[in-house]
């Protein structure tokens, strides 16, 4: 049966999103996702006069592929992937599942040669430094069950939340840009033992309001990577690598972590963070305010753009906020700093421009929550 709500997801994504000219072509990769979707994208792009390329996936046979491959079988599928996405000028990735575990449990020095001989090179250097890319999540029973909704209740909420008004959004966020890219100093205040400082002098900020993900609402930076001093401890689950982890918190010493434990999934994060000498810096630091994303559900797309959130992000830095700082890894981990969460500051330059969630000077105001929409 046709659905509408595709149709419009469809358009914004070819349109606003990938903005997809005549003669272009899309590279559309899709991960158990209904083939209705598939179609509908593979319209819009036509109506654009695109050409649409797919490449179904599915994450059961993909954890099969990696759990018993190794670097020479990883090479021959990086080869063949990086030469039709060196062909493309846009790439839609849109990633559903049944299980958010699926990669669990797969040997650490397999993981790692999946990342940097396949993952590294097709996406971390050429789809996202050298296409108009946007990857999205698809709604599922399994996500529905992490947000505490019923199907048809997170189904209503997703697509909500991913045909917001983006383009208000965008003139909203160009505050926080200009704000970010001014400052120098960063200081971050919250819950548990979070103390924080760094610069992030003369690095690019770039506002991201529906261009490289859906849902999307941050900003973000990258911080002076030697400048980092004190210690963090994010409040959101964070799933990495098919493995959960809660309560992460990481100690900072001139740019570098030198402690490491967790609540949930402490075992591992010696392996993660010795993955090579950038694992251990920190490639991003962004804020997030999407009005409808309020609660974590174990899903990055999400739970970055939580409103009243930031992540402060160990290993490779994007080129476009770029701290010069090269790893496999990019792990996203999330901070809330809602008063329900226990709170927190941001301070540019000796300046609190967000407590407790809330943008309290008056450029950024428009970003909270009751003005966005949520």
């Amino acid at each position: 049966m046709h659905d509408p709500r595709m149709t419009k997801l469809a358009k914004l994504l070819t349109s606003h999103s990938t903005a997809i000219k005549p003669g272009e072509h899309l590279l559309i990769e899709a991960f158990d996702v209904p083939e209705e979707m598939v179609i509908e994208l593979v319209t819009a792009c036509r109506e654009r006069g695109g050409h649409p390329h797919v490449v179904l996936r599915n994450n059961r046979v993909s954890r099969a592929i990696v759990c018993g491959g190794d670097a020479t079988q990883f090479d021959v599928m990086a080869a063949s992937d990086l030469d039709r996405m060196k062909r493309m000028d846009a790439y839609i990735g849109l990633r559903g599942g049944h299980n958010i575990n699926e990669m669990a449990g797969i040997a650490g020095d397999t993981m790692q040669a999946w990342g940097s001989s396949y993952m590294k090179p097709v996406h971390l250097q050429q789809r996202v430094n050298h296409t108009r890319w946007c990857v999205l999540r698809w709604p599922t029973p399994s996500m529905a069950q992490l947000a505490s909704q019923s199907t048809a209740d997170f189904e209503d909420f997703y697509f909500d939340v991913c045909t917001l008004d983006y383009a208000a959004m965008a003139i909203a966020a160009s505050a926080l840009q200009d704000r970010m890219q001014a400052a120098d100093r960063v200081h971050l205040k919250g819950p548990g033992e979070t103390d924080l400082k760094f610069s992030v002098a003369e690095i690019p900020a770039v506002a991201c309001t529906g261009s490289h993900n859906i849902p999307d609402g941050e900003c973000f930076t990258a911080p002076v990577r030697d400048s980092i001093e004190g210690v963090i401890h994010y409040n959101t689950p964070s799933v990495y690598r098919g493995t959960s982890f809660r309560n992460v918190r990481l100690v900072f010493q001139g740019g570098r972590i030198v402690e490491h434990d967790a609540e949930v999934g402490a075992e591992h994060l010696q392996a993660i963070f010795d993955t090579d000498e950038g694992a251990r810096c920190v490639g991003e630091f962004a804020i997030g305010f999407n009005p409808y994303v309020r609660e974590p559900m174990m899903d990055i797309l999400f739970d970055e753009k939580i409103a009243g959130s930031l992540h402060f992000t160990p290993g490779q830095a994007y080129e476009d906020a770029d701290n010069g700082n090269r790893s496999d890894i990019h792990w996203d981990l999330v901070l809330i700093q809602r008063e329900e969460y226990g709170g927190g500051e941001i301070i540019f330059d000796d300046e609190v421009i967000r407590r407790n969630g809330e943008f309290i000077v008056d450029d950024l105001r428009p970003l909270n929550a009751d003005q966005l929409g949520g």
